[in-house]
């Protein structure tokens, strides 16, 4: 829809220069043909969105013209994640998702696998339905300036995050982690997503070339580091509690989360627990963690070679699985499916 009504826009403004040129008198042409071909493009723009509303948004009508390839694919890469985001945060405060909240977001993709209301207690139910509507608005932005493509098929299943954390521990857990059981476990499944998303960001920004597109990073960029921080922050005030029934610590169980996140990604120390030693970071004088960074307390970046890597859960950016059973999609993601080993 927003295609046709660039496409109207185009005609007009070409009909509008034609006819410009069209009623010049010859001896003004130089200066004359361009105030009027500026005259029309304005007016055009102006009149355009009151006939075509679909066109209203000026990252519509110039960051998709303007945008190069490159950043066109490191701009839809992160739907993937942000997808996953808002499914998992939607169903787990309201118990519904984007088919329902948001549909023309989905794009027709096939609906998540598993996904369910959480039993979280109010003050958590209304963080997170925050959390669920931040995501339906980065989806939103991210549309507004490039193409992007309908929801991958997604498996937020309780046995998904099981696997995840029987990894991460080293052992089968018994009984299998369920994310949706209660507000603990709820969170420490958000500790899963998010700072991945995070980290891709930080890698993303350095390699756009467009103001438009560096401007939409950044801004996706400070709300996830922002959500990111928020988990922490709860999961930090209740690191020594432990979790039912598995006789570990909360704080345990991030660094697990966050070595098991090193080892699939396989590009060195870029994740943190809650809890860390003194090889870990800038905090050198204390034991706690509370923000991940690196010696000087930046933010780690990730590629997307490592992103799918961990979101797979295979440690192969070309073998899908985890979270993304037939893998994830845009050029990036598809690439690395095509060429799999």
């Amino acid at each position: 829809m927003q295609r046709k009504g660039l496409y109207k826009g185009v005609w007009i403004i070409s009909i509008c220069i034609i006819i410009l040129k069209k009623r010049k008198k010859p001896e003004m042409a130089p200066r004359t043909s361009r105030v009027r071909v500026f005259f029309a493009v304005l007016v055009a723009f102006l009149v355009l969105p009151l006939f075509f509303p679909e066109c209203s948004s000026s990252s519509v009508l110039i960051a998709r013209a303007s945008a190069p390839k490159s950043d066109v694919d490191l701009l839809e890469f992160p739907l993937n994640l942000e997808y996953l985001e808002a499914e998992f945060f939607l169903f787990g405060a309201l118990g519904y998702g984007l088919d329902v909240f948001a549909p023309e977001l989905a794009g027709g993709g096939p609906p998540p696998i598993g996904a369910k209301a959480a039993n979280l207690d109010n003050f958590f139910k209304d963080v997170i339905l925050q959390f669920g509507l931040q995501e339906v608005g980065h989806l939103r932005a991210i549309k507004n300036t490039v193409k992007g493509f309908p929801r991958p098929l997604l498996d937020l299943s309780p046995s998904s995050f099981a696997k995840v954390m029987d990894n991460a521990v080293g052992r089968t857990l018994s009984p299998p982690f369920d994310p949706y059981a209660n507000s603990i476990n709820f969170l420490l499944a958000s500790y899963v997503i998010p700072y991945v998303g995070l980290t891709g960001y930080v890698g993303a920004n350095p390699k756009l070339q467009n103001a438009t597109s560096r401007k939409l990073v950044a801004g996706l960029l400070g709300v996830e580091s922002g959500q990111d921080a928020v988990i922490r922050a709860f999961l930090y005030e209740r690191k020594r509690q432990l979790v039912h029934p598995y006789g570990l610590s909360v704080g345990e169980l991030t660094d697990r989360i966050s070595s098991l996140r090193n080892k699939l990604g396989k590009e060195g120390l870029k994740d943190e627990g809650l809890v860390v030693g003194k090889e870990y970071g800038a905090e050198k004088e204390v034991n706690g963690n509370i923000l991940a960074g690196d010696r000087d307390s930046l933010a780690y970046s990730r590629t997307p070679e490592e992103i799918l890597r961990i979101i797979y859960g295979t440690g192969d950016e070309h073998v899908p699985g985890g979270f993304y059973p037939k893998g994830a999609s845009g050029r990036i993601a598809t690439l690395y499916l095509k060429h799999s080993i």
